[in-house]
C-alpha cells in the first residue's frame, strides 16, 4: 500500500475515535436522557436548548456505522441511547411523523414534518438495524418511508415536497434554515431522501423501494445536476421551476460521491456509470472552490461574484471522501493530492487539538468561527463518516 495512504488511514482511525470519543463524553443527557441540544464554541453545555431530530438521527447513524468498525460496546450502546431516544421522544405516534425539535424535557417543540429530518431518520434507523438486526428498528423505518411517499412525492410532477404540519397537511415555512429560499423542492432534501432509502434498501431488498431510487436519481440527474456547469441547481418549486441561488461547493463535492453510492447499492449499472460521470464533472469543476492552502471555501453566488470567504468543518469533510472517490474512478494522482492537503488544511485549522471534535470552520484569515461545537446542525456525521468511507476504502 501507498505509504501516504497507509498513514492517511492511521490518522483518520485515531480521528474517528477522538471524535466518538467526544460525544460520548460531553453530549449525553445525564438528566433528561438522551443528548444535550448544544455545546457552545467554548465547550460550554447548554440544557436548555431544544434537540433536533437531525442531529439525534446523526448520532444514531454514526455510532451504528463506527460500530462496524471499531465493535466497541459504547459505541453500540450510545447508538441504542439514540434509537430508544428516537422511538420516545421524537416519534410522533399520533400521527406517524418525526418532531422537528423537542424540548429538553422531551416534550415536543416544534412539531412540523421535514422530509429531510425523516429521511435521516430512516438513514439512522436503516444503519442500527444493519449492527443490531432489532426488527422495531426495521419497522419504523419502512413506516417512515411509507409515509413519505405518501404524503411527500409529487404524484404530478415528480419529485418530492419539502414539509408538511404534523398532521400532514401543507406549511406555508417550508425551509431547513433561515438561509434557505422557501421552495417547494430542494436538491439538499431529495440527495438525503435518497441516501436515507439506499440505506434502507441495504437492509430491506423490497423491489417497489428499488423503483423508488432508481426514480429519485434520475430526478436528481435530470434537474439538479446542472451538466452543463458540474455544479448543483438548490431550489425549485413544484413545476420544476428554478430559484438560481449560490453555488454551494460542500453540497456538491458531496453528492459527486454519495448519488454514486446509492446507485450501486441499487445495483444499476446505467445509472453507476451515469453517476461516475458526473463524480469527475462535479469533483472538477468544485477545484474553483479550493484555496491555495487546501481548504475548501463554503459558497459563491455567481450572480454577484461574491465568495463566502469562510472554510466550514463539513464541507472539508465531504471533499475528502468526494476527491477520493474521483481517484477511485479515474486513478489520476492530482485527485488524490487534493484529498492530502485538505486533510493537512484539517488537520492544521479545523481539528480542536484542545477538546477535541472539528470547529465549525475558519474565516478567511484563519481566526476560528465561533458558533457550536454540537447542536442542532452540529454532530458527527460528516466528519465521522469521512473517516469511516475512507477506512474502508483504504486496502489493509
Amino acid at each position: 500500500m501507498n505509504s501516504n495512504l497507509k498513514n492517511l488511514k492511521t490518522e483518520l482511525e485515531l480521528e474517528l475515535q477522538s471524535i466518538l470519543s467526544y460525544w460520548m463524553k460531553n453530549t449525553i443527557d445525564e438528566k433528561n436522557g438522551g443528548f444535550v441540544g448544544q455545546i457552545d464554541y467554548n465547550n460550554t453545555t447548554n440544557n436548555e436548548a431544544e434537540k433536533g431530530s437531525v442531529l439525534n438521527a446523526r448520532l444514531l447513524w454514526t455510532f451504528s456505522s463506527a460500530y462496524k468498525i471499531s465493535k466497541n460496546k459504547d459505541h453500540l450502546n450510545t447508538a441504542k441511547r439514540a434509537f430508544e431516544y428516537i422511538s420516545k421522544h421524537f416519534y410522533d405516534t399520533e400521527f406517524g411523523g418525526i418532531f422537528w425539535s423537542i424540548n429538553p424535557d422531551g416534550t415536543p417543540k416544534e412539531t412540523k414534518n421535514q422530509i429531510y429530518a425523516i429521511a435521516f431518520v430512516i438513514y439512522g434507523l436503516s444503519e442500527y438495524y444493519s449492527v443490531t438486526l432489532d426488527k422495531k428498528s426495521l419497522e419504523l423505518a419502512i413506516s417512515l418511508y411509507n409515509k413519505i411517499q405518501e404524503y411527500s412525492y409529487d404524484d404530478v410532477n415528480g419529485g418530492y415536497l419539502e414539509a408538511f404540519t404534523r398532521e400532514w397537511q401543507p406549511i406555508e415555512d417550508l425551509r431547513l434554515s433561515e438561509k434557505d429560499a422557501n421552495e417547494k423542492k430542494t436538491m439538499n432534501t431529495h440527495l438525503h431522501i435518497v441516501e436515507g432509502f439506499a440505506n434502507l434498501y441495504n437492509v430491506w431488498k423490497d423491489e417497489s423501494l428499488r423503483k423508488v431510487i432508481i426514480d429519485l436519481l434520475e430526478t436528481i440527474g435530470n434537474y439538479f445536476i446542472n451538466t452543463e456547469t458540474g455544479n448543483l441547481r438548490l431550489f425549485f418549486d413544484e413545476n420544476w421551476i428554478e430559484k438560481k441561488d449560490v453555488i454551494s461547493y460542500g453540497h456538491d463535492i458531496e453528492a459527486a460521491w454519495l448519488l454514486l453510492q446509492c446507485a450501486e447499492i441499487i445495483e444499476d449499472e446505467q445509472l453507476i456509470d451515469r453517476y461516475k460521470k458526473y463524480a469527475i464533472q462535479i469533483a472538477d469543476v468544485t477545484k474553483k472552490g479550493i484555496d491555495t492552502d487546501g481548504g475548501l471555501w463554503y459558497e459563491y453566488n455567481p450572480e454577484t461574484k461574491e465568495l463566502m470567504a469562510e472554510k466550514h468543518w463539513w464541507p472539508q469533510a465531504e471533499l475528502i471522501i468526494g476527491y477520493f472517490t474521483a481517484w477511485q474512478i479515474s486513478g489520476k494522482q492530482e485527485y488524490l493530492d487534493i484529498v492530502f492537503k485538505n486533510w493537512d488544511f484539517t488537520k492544521k485549522h479545523i481539528i480542536d487539538k484542545e477538546n477535541g471534535e472539528w470547529f465549525w470552520g475558519v474565516y478567511s484569515d484563519y481566526s476560528t468561527i465561533e458558533k457550536d461545537k454540537a447542536g442542532f446542525w452540529k454532530c458527527p456525521y460528516h466528519n465521522g463518516r469521512a473517516c469511516i468511507e475512507l477506512i474502508n476504502r483504504i486496502a489493509s
